[in-house]
């Protein structure tokens, strides 16, 4: 049998069966298709090389921090965001016939999954997630590229006939599917627009440390309220239909949740007029450390044990609070010292002044002091006087140090550290047998 035989008796065999073989144009087109295809994954790829390592560099410095993972991905999101424009751009140039359109959607529909996964990897969303969207998004492109073409095949409208009724909403798979889509990526804009407002924020030099964090918790706020009502909007969802539950609901709020909101309040209010900020050294109640951060319900406390102590807001409201760091950093340590009535007492005020300057923590403007407290039981008693500017290091280390250096030098100058003793006089002894 001849090869013309061979392809006719092929062509007949396929006809019988409603599939047509596909004319010589359709196979041109479709070559040309499959090299535009090609042409445009490689034009992706150049895209990514040569400007991946400058968008890197350009989103580091202004948008995000070092750590961002959207920045160490940028390279992909570039290469594949090109590919898919080039891509979309082929496809809506010309009326291609079914093969061609079927390549060219499959390649745009790669292209646009891999981009949107390597974005909401960058935001460290989980696999599953990602791979959902991605899933998704390759579905829609893919069948919106060959509906296009052929007219005849609509696959998001055979995913939507699938489906169940929820009283007066239906509820299909392209539905259900949709939804978790947007889902996922609204979670998405909300963590990158947290965390671009949270770099620009903390880069802005005319704002002191509280007035930052206050900006980004109001940021935040405003972002969540956006975030909602985007998602009520997509959603469909009638508010007038809850309003009785959203009264009944507030009240609940009102009751239940007044601590919290007292404590959000409290939080915003410490921000506002900047009494505690990040970074100071306060003392509340029996609780003593640097105010590592301000949160939404509480303040978090680091001691000097690596305890850390989260104390509600409003408590910082309501109780005396103790902020070594208000106004100025310096506070002064009192270390007291006692020496022998039989010791020099000049020589020895000079030695503690000595060892009060040799501590290397110690300030020496205002410059430290010692003063006579009183004449004790047993010693001569002194107060030497210190200052610091980094309390949140300690006091005791400080007051550690120099009572060290002062032991070996009233060792060395003959300074007695004295002890309770105590002069018994004996009147009468008795008088021996």
């Amino acid at each position: 049998m001849y090869p013309n035989q061979a392809l006719n008796a092929a062509s007949h065999w396929l006809a019988v069966r409603g599939i047509t073989m596909p004319t010589t144009a359709e196979l041109i087109q479709a070559a040309i298709a499959v090299a535009l295809v090609v042409l445009a994954l490689f034009l992706g790829w150049l895209a990514g090389r040569a400007t991946g390592d400058r968008l890197m560099a350009l989103w580091k410095r202004h948008i995000a921090g070092p750590g961002e993972g959207i920045g160490d991905r940028i390279d992909k999101i570039a290469r594949h965001a090109t590919a898919a424009l080039l891509l979309a751009l082929i496809a809506n140039a010309w009326v291609w016939n079914a093969m061609s359109a079927i390549a060219i959607g499959l390649a745009m529909g790669v292209s646009v999954a891999l981009c949107a996964r390597a974005l909401l990897r960058g935001l460290s969303l989980p696999r599953q997630a990602t791979w959902l969207v991605a899933g998704v998004l390759f579905v829609v492109v893919v069948s919106g590229t060959i509906r296009n073409a052929t007219n005849d095949f609509n696959f998001l409208a055979l995913l939507d006939s699938i489906g169940f009724s929820i009283g007066k909403r239906r509820l299909s798979l392209l539905s259900i599917a949709m939804i978790a889509m947007g889902a996922v990526m609204l979670f998405a804009a909300v963590r990158l627009a947290n965390r671009i407002i949270a770099n620009s924020v903390a880069k802005a030099k005319s704002f002191d440390p509280a007035q930052k964090l206050l900006v980004q918790k109001l940021a935040g706020i405003a972002v969540l309220v956006v975030a909602f009502f985007v998602g009520i909007d997509f959603l469909q969802i009638d508010l007038t239909t809850f309003a009785v539950f959203s009264g009944a609901l507030g009240l609940a709020v009102g009751f239940g949740m007044q601590k919290t909101v007292g404590n959000l309040i409290a939080g915003i209010i410490l921000l506002m007029d900047r009494s505690i900020k990040p970074g100071d050294v306060i003392v509340v109640g029996d609780s003593f450390g640097w105010v590592n951060k301000i949160g939404v319900r509480a303040v978090s406390v680091v001691t000097r044990d690596g305890k850390e102590h989260l104390i509600p807001n409003e408590n910082l409201m309501t109780q005396e609070v103790e902020n070594w760091s208000y106004s100025n950093r310096n506070v002064r340590v009192r270390i007291p010292v006692g020496v022998s009535y039989n010791s020099d007492l000049k020589l020895a005020q000079e030695l503690m002044l000595q060892a009060a300057g040799d501590s290397p923590r110690v300030l020496k403007n205002p410059k430290p002091n010692v003063w006579l407290a009183g004449y004790g039981d047993s010693s001569v008693d002194h107060e030497v006087l210190v200052w610091i500017n980094d309390p949140e290091g300690g006091v005791g280390n400080v007051r550690s140090d120099v009572l060290n250096r002062l032991w070996y030098l009233f060792k060395d100058n003959d300074i007695e550290i004295p002890f309770p003793q105590r002069d018994v006089h004996v009147k009468d002894w008795p008088k021996a047998d």
